[in-house]
């Protein structure tokens, strides 16, 4: 018995020294990631540069990722959960639809003022990169079903061409190219968060 216990014991710890490991390779290859994006463009960031970047072997990375389009999904999601996307969650839930509506704005404000220029990297390979811009695409998608259910709760009573219209317009205030835009127009990424609920709210709760 002792001696099954003993051999358990060395398997769940060297489960653990491999997992541990193998999140710190996921972590090298990650930073890679980032820091490619952040200095170069869509012809440095490849499997093989990722490989010589992060000092692992490219079968290690493709082990891990899969693809490079997993390790952008992987990196995107690294980007959302340091740019405080998991409190889209509350944002969802809050007790009032203009609550939800407010959380929502602040939710993606936050987001794009944390990371603006490298966000504004990726929507710029996005633009000419299919795998970019499919993985980009499949975020907005995201924003759209969550701008369609605030929508929803805000105005219950809206449908057909007149819904489409509303969740269209809060779809593109609430995208990165606008909130880029105003960020520009208006001299910071803070006058960009100040203005964009005001704006968003004068366009939705207008009458």
């Amino acid at each position: 018995m002792e001696r099954r216990e003993t051999s358990s014991c060395k398997r769940a710890y060297e489960l653990g020294e491999r997992l541990n490991q193998m999140n710190q390779t996921k972590a090298l290859v990650l930073a890679a990631a980032r820091r490619q994006l952040e200095t170069g463009g869509v012809r440095e960031f490849s499997m093989e540069s990722l490989a010589k970047a992060s000092g692992v072997t490219r079968q290690t990375i493709h082990n891990l990722f899969g693809t490079r389009t997993g390790v952008l999904e992987a990196l995107f999601d690294q980007i959302a959960l340091a740019g405080g996307m998991e409190q889209m969650r509350d944002a969802m839930t809050a007790s009032s639809p203009e609550a939800m509506l407010v959380g929502f704005i602040q939710v993606f404000s936050a987001f794009w003022a944390k990371d603006r220029m490298l966000l504004r990297r990726i929507h710029g390979i996005a633009a000419i990169d299919p795998e970019f811009g499919k993985a980009v695409h499949a975020r907005n998608q995201r924003r759209q079903m969550a701008a369609a259910r605030v929508m929803d709760r805000l105005d219950g009573r809206a449908r057909g061409e007149e819904r489409q219209a509303r969740v269209a317009c809060l779809v593109a205030l609430s995208s990165f190219e606008f909130f880029d835009a105003l960020a520009e127009s208006s001299g910071s990424t803070e006058s960009a968060e100040e203005l964009l609920p005001w704006l968003i709210r004068k366009a939705l709760l207008a009458g």
